[in-house]
């Protein structure tokens, strides 16, 4: 079970990761980024929750989750640990073949290789049962053919393939259930538009269509009989690292906003001596680290093996971190007055990408919604 203290290896690992962050500076291109995702991943942090045997740190989401944090406290958030090596590294682990494991793990530990998720469809939005990419077998070939479409799927103009979650056809009773394909960038048939969005990140947004892409039999991973075992077991880290994402973020703007109120003065007093300036902040923080219990909490669940605590737990903790993250940062600008919607301060930035933690992967009213019913009992609305 978690524990409400930090361990001297979770310190150090907290410590290591902050020293590592503070000695780059904030990514503001591609190129960039890619050289902070290399350096961190030599020195193990992007593959921490990967097994040993394929080149991770044999750790786990909790251990991932912490290296997110630090990264988006110093004012970088890699976006893509999200996907990679908590969404994707974990399905294969937990459910990919020999073979699978050996091509991706350990590149996707060593940073040399990148996997992008794609679940959302146009017309399914936060319904994935109403997924409509489907993939049926050539009876002659054995291969998988996936026709669909989705979309805001993230960097997949990096990433070396992209698990698509599809579905198949049960030849017993004709109902369609999910599953998992890893789709290689350069497959024929697989197209990417470019989504105009004006959230300024890094890791940009894509539209995706799948004409009738071939894929061989060994693209589906794990059992096609569990594919939404499988899902979850991806989904559930998915929301915890989100979190992580917004408690980074939400950390950052903090920084950035006791750092002025410390040092703007305003009638020979620093205006962080004013309750209307220093409370709120206060109040932020406050929320940010009552998130971060519950992250750490479901991060354990999760790495104990228990998924539908684990999945309870994540949710609540992506809520609780998004809604921390969009009231940080609007503190923040708030105390900065002019100065916070100014490039130089980059806290203004932040205000479209706050957002990201309030809407993605699920939306807070999703999160109600399971928590209304899965865990107070209460029937569904929809």
């Amino acid at each position: 079970m978690p524990t409400l203290i930090e361990s001297n290896e979770h310190k150090s690992l907290r410590e290591a990761v902050a020293a590592f962050a503070q000695t780059h500076p904030h990514t503001t291109n591609a190129e960039d980024n890619t050289r902070l995702w290399q350096a961190a991943a030599k020195l193990g942090y992007i593959g921490v929750n990967l097994p040993e045997a394929y080149g991770g740190g044999g750790a786990g989401i909790t251990e991932l989750s912490l290296v997110l944090e630090e990264l988006g406290a110093a004012g970088n958030p890699l976006l893509m640990m999200i996907v990679s090596p908590a969404i994707c590294g974990t399905v294969i682990a937990r459910f990919g073949t020999e073979e699978q494991k050996r091509e991706w793990l350990p590149p996707l530990a060593d940073g040399t290789r990148l996997m992008a998720f794609g679940i959302t469809e146009p017309d399914a939005g936060s319904n994935s049962h109403r997924i409509t990419t489907t993939a049926r077998r050539d009876a002659a070939t054995g291969d998988w053919i996936l026709t669909g479409r989705k979309v805001f799927v993230s960097g997949v103009d990096i990433a070396d393939a992209t698990l698509i979650v599809g579905r198949t056809e049960d030849a017993r009773t004709g109902k369609l259930k999910p599953c998992l394909f890893i789709v290689p960038r350069d497959a024929p048939g697989f197209e990417r538009r470019a989504i105009d969005m004006e959230l300024n990140a890094v890791e940009r947004q894509f539209e995706l269509t799948l004409d009738d892409v071939r894929l061989p039999a060994d693209a589906l991973i794990g059992d096609e009989d569990a594919g939404l075992l499988q899902l979850f077991a991806g989904l559930n880290p998915e929301r915890v690292m989100t979190a992580a994402f917004g408690i980074g973020m939400g950390r950052y703007a903090l920084s950035r906003a006791l750092e002025y109120a410390r040092e703007r003065t305003v009638w020979k007093t620093p205006i962080g001596a004013h309750q209307a300036i220093a409370h709120p902040l206060a109040q932020a923080h406050i929320d940010l680290e009552l998130a971060r219990l519950m992250m750490q909490k479901a991060a354990h669940l999760y790495d104990a093996g228990d998924d539908v605590g684990a999945g309870e737990a994540a949710n609540m903790a992506k809520y609780a971190a998004g809604e921390a993250c969009v009231k940080a940062v609007d503190q923040a600008v708030h105390t900065l007055g002019g100065n916070g919607l100014t490039r130089e301060f980059g806290l203004a930035r932040l205000i479209t990408a706050s957002r990201v933690a309030r809407i993605a992967p699920v939306s807070r009213e999703m999160i109600l919604n399971y928590v209304s019913h899965q865990t107070l009992g209460l029937p569904k609305s929809y």
